[in-house]
């Protein structure tokens, strides 16, 4: 499992995920996502991107997904040190 990394304003900073769902979300929702970042992309997605705390933050923002009832396209680790993100939902260390 991943860990904190260190300070980032009044929290730490935690892992880096991508979570894809399928629609447009409105921005208005951004905020319900602990502060990670809201992109609409050209092909009808939505890109939620940003530090998540620990699994246990990663798994509440999946809730949040699902009581939206957006179809989760994907979920992606970001690598520290890449700027693409890793495919697939699980990750080796």
């Amino acid at each position: 499992m991943h860990g904190r990394r260190g300070p980032v304003g009044d929290r730490l900073e935690g892992d880096r995920y991508e979570i894809r769902l399928k629609g447009h979300l409105e921005t208005r929702w951004a905020a319900w996502f602990d502060g990670l970042t809201l992109r609409h992309e050209a092909d009808g997605t939505t890109v939620l991107s940003g530090a998540v705390v620990d699994q246990a933050a990663l798994h509440g923002l999946l809730q949040k997904v699902r009581d939206l009832g957006m179809p989760l396209v994907s979920v992606t680790y970001l690598e520290p040190d890449m700027t693409e993100p890793r495919k697939g939902l699980h990750h080796d260390r």
